[in-house]
């Protein structure tokens, strides 16, 4: 019986998030002032306080969800418990390499800052978008994309995040013709997303040369815990191939649903969510349902959760 922490990513965060934990846990108070302390402000205040306008500005919202999400791992750590094997969703991967000892918090709060920034800036406003498509199978959303990047411009599926829900990011006009193809196709729902660029899209490739430049600044270790990348859906353990995979990550696909499979073939029957909000255990609840959830992301779920791991000590 083997347990995964998983971490989420961007569009979980809220103004006002683990504010209770921060109030009676000192290790997410020292870790808010060590992030605070990395970035030159306060990402503890934009958290508690927001205003929500600023807080979902990328640049601001990836170390506020890495921070939150490394903050509610030190509380499981400290409490004597221990994942077998962790993984995360796009920004989530830095929470779970913090977690596997591959970066440091410090690094990590300073790189995911940097590629915020160097995200929003790869594709000026308003030229990029991003789109959710539900119920239509993945060979067919790769298919319509394929025809769409050909006639009218880049677009391709860059978020598997489980059975029925493919993301598609790209080129504006591009994206919203093969939303509109894809409906046409069957499938259930074609919705724009109120995102600011085509995430993890070909066209982030500046955003990925920069990073790499960010990333050979830091020291990056051997994973001390498996960790399963997003562009492979595979385990990686080795510190350079981690560090490629980050770098091939900001400009290609999520395979997210890949991933949850890949940890229950390692023998995973229970996941742990642990960060803001409760995104990765539905999709876990739709790639198998059979799996044992549980989440952290402020004090009643966290007391929920350690009685939870009581029994896989």
């Amino acid at each position: 019986m083997k347990t995964a922490f998983v971490f989420p990513g961007q569009g979980s965060q809220k103004v006002g998030m683990l504010q209770d934990l921060y109030n009676e846990y000192p290790i997410v108070k020292q870790r808010f002032e060590e992030a605070d302390e990395a970035l030159g402000y306060s990402i503890t205040k934009l958290c508690f306080e927001g205003p929500d306008t600023e807080l979902v500005k990328t640049a601001n919202t990836q170390p506020a969800i890495l921070t939150a999400s490394v903050a509610c791992y030190e509380i499981l750590k400290e409490k004597g418990f221990a994942p077998d094997i962790v993984g995360g969703h796009s920004l989530g991967e830095y929470s779970a390499l913090v977690a596997a000892g591959v970066l440091k918090f410090k690094d990590a709060v300073y790189v995911v800052h940097k590629r915020g920034e160097y995200m929003q800036e790869a594709v000026p406003l308003g030229k990029g978008a991003m789109a959710a498509i539900l119920a239509l199978p993945r060979e067919e959303v790769v298919a319509i994309c394929k025809d769409i990047d050909a006639s009218v411009g880049s677009v391709q599926a860059v978020n598997f995040n489980c059975p029925g829900q493919i993301v598609i990011a790209g080129e504006t006009a591009a994206v919203e013709a093969a939303a509109e193809k894809m409906k046409a196709a069957g499938a259930k729902r074609a919705v724009m997303l109120p995102v600011s660029a085509p995430f993890h899209s070909r066209l982030m490739e500046p955003a990925a040369i920069r990073l790499k430049e960010e990333l050979d600044k830091i020291q990056v270790s051997d994973a001390q815990i498996p960790v399963v990348a997003n562009v492979t859906g595979k385990i990686l353990t080795n510190a350079n191939d981690i560090k490629e995979s980050l770098v091939t990550q900001a400009a290609n696909p999520v395979l997210w649903e890949d991933c949850v499979a890949e940890m229950i073939n390692f023998g995973v029957t229970r996941f742990v969510e642990v960060g803001p909000g409760k995104v990765l255990t539905g999709f876990t609840k739709k790639i198998n349902k059979d799996m044992e959830l549980a989440n952290v992301e402020d004090v009643a779920s966290l007391d929920k959760t350690l009685e939870f791991l009581k029994g896989v000590r």
